[in-house]
């Protein structure tokens, strides 16, 4: 698998505090890779040191191949555009303006593709209104407008949704939907809001004290949160036999409980059931969500 960023034990250290500890990951080209973890777990201590903000204390990390110690580093990162905490924006500019900046600092030779960039995410009828009366979500989507006028092919996004409303929150997901399907631009999204979060992401990365404690795709994560219906029975050595007969999958929690992973036809169940002297006392729907993983994998839930 090709790799847009890797980290080989990477470490950052403030004084008394390890904001990463050996933190090594894998972002995979053309994945968004949804970053989860505590408040002060790490995640923008890790995209300031990709970025160049900051240097690590210890380890290394490679930016399509070239480790961030190589010379040529800077080339790599000419590929990559990030909008970290707040959007990198000029308040009494208007949305034009600001990409027109962008882009005389980053030495692009021509406006061309300003307008493009500013129908992409939405800001094309802005007009002359400047940035500092816009809404929280169009200034969230013109950071990352500013963060596009390199084109790079690698994103990272720091809690992109933070304090947006319902809409705000669609239109940023519509967005980075489109630009990681349409643009084939590989995106890492640090977010707080998981179940957002759960609705974009093909691969995640889960971060505790400065460590990645799991790394899995979308897929994995599916199976390992997978959906069931929890019965709780009056004879759960009945049940166990019913649908041993039936070849439905199942799991016994306890002597009257037992999550089957199935979708059996209940009324046949019941009926089996019956036969066998045996009721169901209750039945629900019962899976895994990503917060309640997250909450599992690493204990608590004041999560960022």
């Amino acid at each position: 698998m090709d790799y847009v960023l890797t980290t080989n034990s990477l470490s950052k250290k403030y004084k008394h505090f390890q904001a990463l500890n050996s933190l090594t990951m894998h972002v995979p080209k053309g994945a968004i890779y949804g970053f989860v973890g505590k408040n002060g777990a790490g995640k923008t201590t890790l995209i300031r040191l990709i970025c160049g903000l900051q240097n690590p204390t210890n380890g290394d990390f490679e930016l399509y191949g070239i480790k961030n110690t190589d010379q040529t580093i800077s080339k790599s990162r000419r590929r990559m555009g990030a909008v970290v905490e707040t959007p990198s924006i000029y308040l009494d500019m208007t949305a034009e303006d600001n990409l027109r900046q962008q882009c005389r600092f980053l030495g692009v030779p021509s406006f061309d593709n300003v307008k493009a960039l500013l129908k992409l995410v939405g800001l094309e009828n802005t007009g002359k209104k400047k940035a500092k009366n816009f809404s929280l979500g169009m200034k969230q989507r013109l950071g990352i407008a500013v963060a596009l006028c390199g084109n790079p092919d690698f994103l990272m996004l720091d809690e992109p949704t933070n304090g947006l409303d319902p809409q705000g929150i669609i239109d940023i997901r519509e967005l980075i939907l489109k630009l990681n399907r349409e643009q084939q631009i590989t995106i890492l999204i640090s977010s707080h809001i998981l179940d957002e979060l759960s609705k974009l992401a093909t691969h995640y990365g889960f971060i505790d004290s400065g460590r990645i404690v799991c790394e899995m795709s979308a897929q994995e994560l599916e199976a390992a949160c997978r959906k069931c219906v929890r019965m709780t029975v009056t004879d759960i050595k009945a049940l166990a036999r019913v649908l041993d007969g039936m070849n439905i999958e199942f799991n016994i929690l306890d002597d009257a409980t037992a999550d089957v992973y199935a979708k059996p036809n209940f009324t046949k169940l019941a009926m089996a059931l019956s036969k066998e002297n045996c009721e169901v006392v209750s039945m629900q729907e019962h899976g895994e969500n990503l917060e309640s993983f997250f909450v599992n994998l690493v204990g608590g839930a004041n999560y960022d």
